[in-house]
């Protein structure tokens, strides 16, 4: 997706950078579980099923299914929106920063930071909108967090369910849509709710304004939010390409542990002897088999310096214990450069991601490949999410010697942008680029650029569809708040959001399983596709 970091000087606005990547609001993608849906009415039970058990990530996932199938049917819609709001909630009540820098507010502290909200969504997202709708959706998120298990946990102890339903009722019949003429009513009727929930059940403001901050954004894209100082934090690191951990992508399997989908090369974990498919049952000795992947995130994230013990479970072995030391983790953005057809002078690249280090990474990779005798390049950008707008559009200059890389469009003045390519640098080699269905943002930004300048063709998948462009404002006490300010536009001015851009050389499915960094000629069906385009015979020929 597209993400501009803005720092919020509270009278003026200070613009950083942009950046396009996928971000998911509410599910991970790393481990991606395929869900089969047979028909609209077993859909909605088994999601409705799923809530019941408060499993909200599964219960979105079966949702998310259904409606590719059955886009318009509304109880889906009603049953992936309230599973969405269960998930936020329960993921902000597991997370540290919230709980001890935010959740305990005064009124005037959070009304401020409700404040930055308003401001920012009313000035910048791609789409007007009203504050009617702003604090209506923030009203919904608290007549949500009412029934939610953590938040009545956190907040509620020792209230009945009964005075919690008369106040949700009280609720819905005052504030419900409730009209609200500006910012300043906003605050007005928000301190009245307080004032209400403090009367009824004792509720402090901090918790209720709460709601109302981060419930804004509901009513905007699945790329819009606002980020705990904590989730900020994740997010620099994402964008500068270090953090600091033991270099994993997880997700929690309820009852067997948290499910290895990546283990980051030259990171603790690699040095540990962990591989893609391991099993974490314990965290120092905790169990973590029945933890939320935020949970477990929580007990494995430490200062550098600090160590961490994992049981690990791996498959067809003994489990076993290791030991890790947390320091930063770099995360590189070109995962594999080599000559994979010597006879043909093939090169391959694959590419993870699109971050402040990606041109430096890229560069280096080209010049290490054409020292090699490249002829042709595979550009795989299978998989990858997305990144920063500025490197996206620096790395397609490499390719391409003139006009439009591409142009975003949004409604505030500054968020409108033709990007140009330079003749200096440029390789001219022959290209395929291979994408699928998690290729996005600046993935397809690429694509786009190369299909519309006919530079290569591409191969894979139709892409992921997001084309549009998030801004990071940065609010008050560590929060920040990402805005879909922009859509983005290929060279010929087409955008494929929610469709995805369809390659030139279709390949009905890709490979069952690419571990990060693996190049497999022989069982990777995008692979032989474009190896087999450079060395046909008509290709040759050329």
């Amino acid at each position: 997706m597209g993400l501009t970091i803005v720092q919020r000087r509270f009278a003026s606005q200070v613009r950083l950078f942009t950046f396009i990547a996928l971000l998911l609001s509410f599910c991970s993608s790393a481990i991606a579980v395929d869900v089969t849906v047979v028909d609209q009415q077993t859909a909605l039970q088994d999601g409705m099923s799923l809530e019941q058990d408060r499993n909200w990530r599964e219960a979105i996932r079966v949702y998310r299914a259904a409606l590719k199938k059955w886009k318009d049917d509304e109880a889906l819609k009603l049953g992936l929106r309230r599973s969405q709001f269960h998930y936020s909630i329960d993921r902000r009540y597991l997370d540290d920063s919230f709980k001890m820098s935010l959740k305990p507010m005064s009124l005037d502290a959070a009304l401020s930071l409700y404040d930055d909200v308003i401001v920012n969504l009313q000035g910048y997202y791609v789409e007007p909108i009203s504050v009617s709708t702003i604090v209506a959706h923030g009203t919904e998120s608290l007549w949500l967090a009412l029934g939610n298990e953590k938040f009545v946990e956190e907040n509620l102890r020792g209230v009945s369910p009964e005075q919690v339903e008369r106040l949700r009722r009280k609720l819905y019949e005052g504030y419900w849509n409730k009209r609200v003429p500006h910012r300043f009513s906003a605050q007005e009727v928000v301190t009245e709710v307080c004032e209400l929930c403090k009367s009824e059940v004792g509720l402090d403001c901090g918790p209720v304004i709460m709601e109302y901050v981060f419930g804004a954004c509901n009513c905007l894209d699945d790329y819009s939010s606002v980020l705990t100082p904590t989730k900020d934090k994740d997010l620099t690191g994402n964008i500068e390409g270090k953090f600091v951990g033991i270099g994993i992508v997880m997700e929690a399997d309820l009852g067997a542990g948290m499910n290895l989908g990546q283990v980051l090369p030259d990171s603790p974990a690699f040095e540990a002897g962990l591989k893609r498919g391991d099993v974490i049952t314990a965290v120092d000795g905790q169990d973590c088999r029945y933890m939320s992947t935020e949970e477990a995130a929580s007990l494995l994230s430490g200062t550098a310096g600090s160590q961490v013990q994992l049981k690990i479970q791996r498959e067809n072995a003994a489990p076993f214990s290791v030991r890790c030391v947390r320091r930063e983790v770099k995360i590189k953005s070109v995962a594999v450069a080599k000559i994979i057809d010597s006879q043909n002078g093939i090169g391959y690249i694959q590419m993870t991601g699109f971050q402040q280090n990606t041109t430096q990474e890229m560069d280096d990779a080209l010049r290490k490949l054409s020292a090699q005798g490249m002829k042709m390049l595979i550009w795989d950008l299978r998989e990858n999410p997305g990144g920063l707008l500025n490197i996206a559009v620096e790395v397609a200059d490499r390719f391409i010697s003139e006009g439009v890389i591409v142009s975003t469009r949004g409604r505030a003045a500054n968020q409108s942008s033709a990007f140009r390519a330079h003749a200096p640098g440029t390789w001219d080699m022959p290209l395929l680029l291979l994408i699928d269905e998690n290729s996005a943002s600046a993935s397809e930004i690429i694509a786009g650029t190369i299909r519309d300048h006919h530079r290569g063709k591409i191969v894979g998948r139709t892409s992921f569809g997001k084309w549009s462009v998030q801004t990071i404002f940065r609010a008050r006490f560590g929060t920040s708040i990402r805005l879909t300010t922009a859509k983005f536009y290929s060279p010929n001015g087409d955008t494929w959001g929610k469709v995805g851009l369809k390659p030139d050389i279709h390949v009905e499915t890709g490979p069952t399983d690419r571990p990060l960094g693996d190049v497999d000629l022989v069982n990777d069906p995008d692979l032989q596709a474009a190896l087999q385009f450079f060395t046909s015979q008509e290709y040759t020929k050329r």
